[in-house]
């Protein structure tokens, strides 16, 4: 009977890092496909199901996939054949791995909608020995419609499984020492390759609806302090401002808007303007085309002189080192 019974690894910890997610390509079945599935989720989208599955799939899904591959082709990387968020949480879990991993330690990467899912993920990391899983959502700021929705989406996983490992996921971390003092770096080091001083600091995050926030939805405040905190730590005396961006629909969302900030800015004679978007651990279509083409070219156009863009921390090392402080709390 011994020689029947199957191999089973056991003994190891499985770190999996859950960003937001991406399309497979360029193509518009495949920016359908990823919509499709982001839209749909219940927890992003909080209007009566029925009645948003026809209009999600007769008008949206119609029309939609052709603007959002325009943007992402505009930032896709071609010679990786990925989009930068893909790109990055590569990294990061890469680099993860370098640091912390051992013999009992395995790290790897998920997207909670599109490719690699977080099912086949955790079945992997279960079938390498994986009896421990540590999810870290890749959102300082929790939310609902992100934090959240990935803890349903690993739960969903494990509820499949006969034999499922023990699991931590780690919480939201916008107030973490090592993330502010990341943040406020990459600021200062922005500022002393440009040859002009921003009037202001832009910290653009992505907004959610006003009534999710109306409801209880902690998100607004979290993102404001962390714009606290990194105006009382950075080494500049420029004035941060918080505003919201990537608002989608008629309904009303967290304000001041990010767009609309941006063509009034230069009005109030603030031509000069620095921007970073704290609540993305990767550079993505909302930071890259967004922000720093988009929200260019709208800030230029109302009179702006001088716009900048601080990339996100992506996979530079204070970020990995952050990373790898809150994984090891509980490995």
């Amino acid at each position: 009977m011994k020689n029947e019974h199957p191999e089973v690894k056991f003994g190891k910890t499985g770190v999996l890092l859950i960003n937001l997610g991406t399309p497979d390509s360029t193509n518009w079945w495949d920016i359908r496909k990823y919509l499709k599935e982001f839209l749909s989720d219940r927890r992003v989208i909080e209007v009566n199901p029925f009645l948003w599955q026809i209009i999600l799939n007769l008008f949206i899904l119609t029309f939609r996939p052709s603007k959002t591959a325009k943007a992402y082709k505009k930032i896709w990387m071609k010679d990786k054949n990925m989009s930068p968020l893909r790109y990055y949480t590569e990294m990061q879990s890469s680099k993860l791995h370098n640091k912390i991993s051992n013999k009992n330690i395995v790290v790897d990467f998920a997207m909670r909608y599109g490719n690699p899912s977080i099912r086949s993920k955790i079945n992997s990391l279960k079938d390498l020995g994986c009896e421990n899983l540590i999810v870290l959502p890749l959102y300082p700021q929790y939310a609902a419609a992100t934090t959240a929705t990935v803890c349903d989406e690993v739960y969903r996983s494990l509820s499949k499984m006969r034999w499922q490992p023990s699991l931590q996921i780690i919480p939201h971390y916008e107030s973490d020492p090592l993330y502010i003092k990341a943040i406020c770096k990459s600021i200062e080091d922005r500022i002393s390759k440009i040859n002009w001083k921003p009037d202001i600091i832009m910290a653009s995050y992505h907004g959610i609806p006003k009534k999710y926030f109306d409801k209880g939805d902690p998100y607004h405040c979290y993102c404001h302090k962390t714009t606290r905190l990194i105006s009382e730590n950075i080494k500049t005396s420029i004035p941060i401002m918080t505003t919201f961006q990537s608002r989608f629909g008629p309904q009303e969302w967290l304000q001041p808007y990010t767009d609309k900030t941006l063509e009034k800015l230069p009005k109030e004679d603030k031509k000069n303007i620095l921007v970073i978007c704290p609540g993305f651990a990767s550079d993505c279509v909302e930071t890259l085309e967004e922000i720093s083409m988009e929200g260019k070219e709208s800030f230029l156009g109302s009179g702006g002189k001088n716009f900048d863009f601080v990339p996100c921390l992506n996979d530079n090392d204070d970020h990995i080192n952050l990373f790898a402080n809150l994984v090891k709390k509980y490995v």
